[in-house]
């Protein structure tokens, strides 16, 4: 019963989440625009934001900024932050931790087919067994052979989809992991059994295109996306948000959040 009240955070009464990425202090040096996002924080929650990714550090500095939404702790870190491929991962907070702060929920990467695959699995099980222990939803970042597309295999949905389906069976409650824009996305979600948030992907020049990628999400089965660069480093992110929550939330096409977007921009 717990853990449904505190998915209910995460998720809208739609069964859908927008959810804003801010945890990249974690994985990368690419953090420009966090800092503003989280100043913003109460226009896009107006605007739609469901809930937010964070660093444990974060919730102790933003505790008045993240307390109008949902909040998800995440509980493992790169081994070597300034290797853009996140070549090992490591746990660095727990689910007793996430409780402590008031999180609604905790996220950790797991890397199927990777060198490196089994640490990142052995980290992603023992949350999955703390957080069912608690009653804390736990989401599972599936990526097929490292953080990053490495390899032809690496963004095959039918690769994907096993990943995801890894993820369900570690005991994850929900899933986050890549889509590849191909119809065959509907792989993904129907092996996952859970629901599944697209990754906000690589950032983009053309924030439309990023709603064309959005909307094909959502038509294949996604319950919504986890973004980062592509709203903290928009020029409008209160606007990119607006634009989110109209395909994720009203089931608005391209154009139509398109046109939120620049209507809220041009205020």
């Amino acid at each position: 019963m717990f853990k449904a009240r505190r998915l209910r955070r995460i998720f809208s009464e739609d069964g859908k989440a927008l959810v804003l990425a801010l945890d990249g202090f974690y994985f990368s040096n690419k953090t420009n625009g966090i800092e503003q996002s989280i100043k913003l924080l109460p226009e896009m929650i107006e605007q739609g934001l469901d809930a937010i990714l964070v660093t444990y550090g974060m919730a102790k500095m933003y505790v008045e900024e993240f307390s109008g939404v949902g909040m998800l702790l995440r509980a493992d870190m790169s081994s070597k932050i300034y290797d853009p491929s996140v070549p090992f991962t490591q746990t660095t907070f727990s689910v007793e931790d996430a409780l402590r702060i008031g999180a609604d929920g905790v996220i950790s990467m797991t890397f199927p087919g990777a060198k490196n695959e089994g640490v990142a699995h052995e980290i992603a099980l023992k949350l999955a067994k703390d957080a069912d222990h608690w009653q804390m939803p736990f989401m599972c970042e599936t990526l097929p052979y490292g953080y990053a597309v490495t390899n032809e295999a690496s963004n095959r949905p039918e690769v994907i989809a096993t990943a995801a389906r890894l993820g369900t069976e570690l005991g994850a409650d929900i899933i986050k992991t890549r889509f590849t824009g191909t119809l065959d996305d509907q792989l993904i979600v129907q092996a996952a059994k859970r629901p599944v948030l697209a990754l906000g992907g690589p950032k983009t020049n053309d924030f439309k295109e990023y709603l064309e990628f959005v909307h094909h999400c959502m038509n294949v089965g996604a319950k919504g996306v986890a973004v980062g660069r592509n709203v903290t480093q928009n020029e409008h992110p209160v606007a990119a948000i607006a634009a989110l929550h109209t395909i994720i939330h009203k089931g608005g096409n391209v154009a139509e959040a398109h046109q939120d977007y620049k209507a809220l921009s041009e205020r």
